[in-house]
């Protein structure tokens, strides 16, 4: 069975509020000694200190807003938040949900993912997913790929919306690692961003990484990074925003919202990476960031065929090509 683990992934999920996750709130006391994640494991008697080790990796401990480090000295005064993430089913379920399915065959579909969909369970998102939707409309999809995220072998962000593939068997999940992994599928997004990339057509070449101070968040860091290459084309200029292809080598997380915010042009509606103060400027405030997965060009996981996809834009990017 093909490692799906190591499939790199196109704007990976990165779930940015987590409603199921419960808040400890500890405050350092006078005389507290050692490691702080030492301090903290002994204060929370449900959480070991590897686990506490593992959430402060996850930026999920903060002291004042900052992740805190494991082996910083606890202060007095000091009060540390633990997020503690709810657990997810280990076995997702069918639940009908709504599917636009542009092709299908007994190995492999291809949809159109609306904005605002979870590809599969995660804290805070255990069910009304892509993948419950799938195990409903594949009878037998269960465990192809692996049991939490069947058929899935690439991703989109929830508010990324367009194409993706699924896997429906082992071979297909094979076939699409390989393709993943040699580069033997095309990918095209177009977005709407703030202001004009610096030219018309441009490449963006980086190492991408976890943001120093903020673990939700990626960036263009120095080191310690994956290589992530994102060619882009100036389709329109719109007023103050423009509306751009981009084509992506690698599929790192976040990835084309990191680069076009390294250009100084972030996506319109990115609440993560954006300008929250020029979309409230624009004729209509976006509901989300307008990213959409619009072409998809690849050989068949099996047969080896050619295939070629196109979604047209969603109806929220419109009102801003008027």
């Amino acid at each position: 069975m093909a490692d799906v683990g190591k499939i790199v992934d196109d704007e990976a999920l990165v779930d940015e509020e987590e409603p199921g996750a419960d808040v400890l709130v500890l405050t350092v006391p006078d005389g507290a000694e050692g490691r702080l994640d030492a301090w903290l494991a002994s204060q929370a008697a449900a959480l070991s200190r590897a686990r506490i080790q593992a959430l402060i990796k996850e930026g999920r401990v903060t002291c004042g807003g900052a992740v805190v480090k494991a082996n910083a000295k606890p202060k007095a005064g000091q009060v540390i938040e633990i997020s503690v993430p709810a657990p997810v089913a280990a076995v997702p379920q069918p639940e009908e949900i709504p599917l636009d399915i542009l092709y299908e065959d007994s190995d492999c579909l291809v949809l159109n993912k609306p904005a605002g969909l979870v590809v599969h369970p995660a804290p805070g998102h255990a069910s009304g997913t892509l993948v419950n939707a799938l195990l409903h409309h594949c009878m037998d999809l269960g465990g192809v790929g692996g049991v939490e995220r069947p058929g899935i072998v690439h991703r989109l962000d929830k508010d990324t919306s367009g194409l993706m593939v699924v896997a429906k068997n082992d071979a297909a999940v094979a076939g699409f690692v390989r393709l993943f992994q040699t580069g033997g599928i095309t990918k095209e997004y177009m977005t709407l961003v703030h202001g004009v990339p610096p030219k018309p057509t441009g490449t963006v070449r980086s190492l991408i990484g976890r943001h120093p101070e903020n673990r939700k968040k990626m960036a263009v860091v120095a080191r310690n990074g994956k290589e992530a290459v994102t060619h882009y084309t100036v389709e329109r200029r719109l007023g103050d925003v423009s509306l751009v292809r981009c084509r992506i080598e690698t599929g790192r997380t976040h990835q084309i919202r990191v680069h076009m915010q390294s250009q100084g042009c972030p996506v319109v509606g990115d609440a993560l990476y954006g300008k929250p103060a020029a979309d409230k400027r624009l004729p209509q405030m976006p509901a989300r960031q307008l990213l959409h997965a619009a072409h998809l060009v690849f050989s068949h996981p099996v047969t080896g065929a050619p295939m070629e996809f196109t979604a047209p834009l969603p109806e929220d990017f419109l009102p801003f090509l008027a």
